[in-house]
């Protein structure tokens, strides 16, 4: 059986929401399953230098432009969250945490709480939020607040970051695709076109 499509993502990342909505369609087409990462773009940074997009002068007024032209080319609903950047502390934790016990529900999760921070405006930063997003899909939210303050959880986080960023990952998304990386939502072409061809 071919190998899952990696999908490193940080919830702050409006390219990553974009990616988000189509991923797994994309993977289905090839017969392929999708692995979801969440990583933190704050610790990532700290390596790279970078810094958000949408804070760099000039740089961050463009995007705001392209996020709006490339939300209505691909029929896709999004605005800026009220309070931005934000941290993805928390659902980063809540995903990993579900994935230990439902790894599909982690993903319904993931898709969720993307929609909340982008589609909604909701602080998805705050664990009163994020639990409400994972008690809509029939998580018990005492169990998800718990759960994403456990040591293991937080470790498992850390551990995932440290070893994305040892594999190169620099922003959001980053897709890896047979050892291959994409960067970027734009990309999501060029990870097709890899898929029916067997790579280049």
């Amino acid at each position: 059986m071919a190998a899952p499509i990696e999908f490193f993502f940080d919830f702050s990342s409006p390219y990553g929401f974009l990616a988000a909505n189509r991923i797994d369609d994309l993977a289905a087409r090839h017969g392929r399953s999708v692995v979801w990462r969440p990583v933190l773009l704050g610790a990532v940074f700290k390596v790279s230098g970078q810094q958000p997009l949408l804070e760099i002068p000039l740089k961050g007024d463009y995007t705001k432009h392209d996020l709006a032209r490339f939300a209505r080319l691909w029929g896709v609903q999004i605005a800026i969250p009220p309070i931005f950047p934000f941290s993805s502390v928390a659902p980063s934790r809540g995903f990993y945490w579900l994935e230990a016990r439902d790894q599909a529900l982690a993903v319904r999760f993931a898709k969720a709480a993307f929609a909340a921070a982008w589609q909604q405006g909701r602080d998805i930063s705050k664990s009163d939020v994020v639990a409400d997003i994972g008690a809509a899909l029939g998580v018990a939210r005492e169990d998800f607040l718990a759960g994403m303050l456990e040591p293991a959880t937080k470790e498992k986080l850390r551990q995932e970051v440290d070893a994305a960023i040892k594999r190169g990952v620099f922003g959001s998304p980053y897709i890896v695709v047979d050892g291959e990386g994409f960067w970027g939502a734009d990309r999501l072409w060029q990870v097709e076109e890899w898929l029916k061809r067997g790579g280049w």
